[in-house]
Formats: C-alpha cells, structure tokens, sequence
C-alpha cells in the first residue's frame, strides 16, 4: 500500500488511526471506521463504509488493522469524484431543469453549508471560465 500513498500521507493516516486506537494494539473498532475516513478528508457514506466491511469481511463488531484501514482508505480515494458530486448537487438544485441554477442561490449554499466560505471565497465570478453566464446570474452545470 505503501506505492500508493507519500510517507506524508502514511504518517498522516497513522497518526488518526491511532486516535481511534484506544487500546493501543493496532486495531480500530470498525465502527470508528467512518469518523476516522471523513477525518482524512474523504466523504464515504455509512452504506460505502458496511460494503468496504463487507469486502474486507470485517463486520459491524470487529476490528480492523492498519494495513486493512490503507488499503480502504485508497479504495475510496479511488471511488471519489469531486466534479461527480458537485453536478449531481447543481441537478438537484435545478428543480426546473433549466440547465442552470441562479448564482445567488449557489453563493447562498456555497456561504452557509458545510465548510463555511467568506464572502470573498463565495465570490463565483473571477473562478468560472463562463463569466458572462455568471455575470447574468445564472450558473451552467
């Protein structure tokens, strides 16, 4: 697993892992395996998660060992696609399926949801390279 990941990367995931390591034997219960992924910067539904389990056959009461938690953690590196998410979540905003969804609306969501945005990091125009739509007010998915 080592090819996959930096020794940066590896002393990162080791240093959560052990958190979450309680009794300092190697091993995560795998019911902090979600909490300990989405503390690395991934975002796996609890449903990714059992199925991860489920191919590792580790179920919902045991343990799971470092190099197990690697080789989930590139699986699921692997499976995520940002540019994926963001248009499924600009469809579900276009409830008229016009094509677009108003700026204004994204800039809302963008400020007030999740990581909060300052309202210069909120600020859609200088990032796009279809300005004039944004300019107009409405942003293609």
């Amino acid at each position: 697993m080592a090819k996959f990941f930096s020794q940066d990367q590896i002393n990162e995931y080791k240093e959560c892992f052990s958190l979450y390591d309680k009794q300092q034997r190697g091993k995560i219960k795998a019911t902090d395996l979600l909490v300990a992924m989405r503390c690395l910067g991934t975002s796996p539904t609890p449903g990714e998660v059992q199925q991860h389990l489920q191919t590792h056959r580790i179920d919902r009461s045991g343990e799971l060992d470092f190099s197990t938690f690697l080789t989930i953690m590139h699986t699921q590196i692997k499976q995520e696609d940002p540019k994926k998410e963001i248009l499924l979540a600009m469809l579900m905003a276009d409830k008229e399926k016009k094509g677009y969804i108003m700026a204004s609306e994204l800039r809302s969501k963008l400020m007030k949801l999740g990581e909060k945005l300052t309202h210069k990091e909120g600020n859609l125009g200088p990032v796009s390279h279809q300005r004039e739509r944004i300019r107009e007010g409405r942003v293609p998915h």
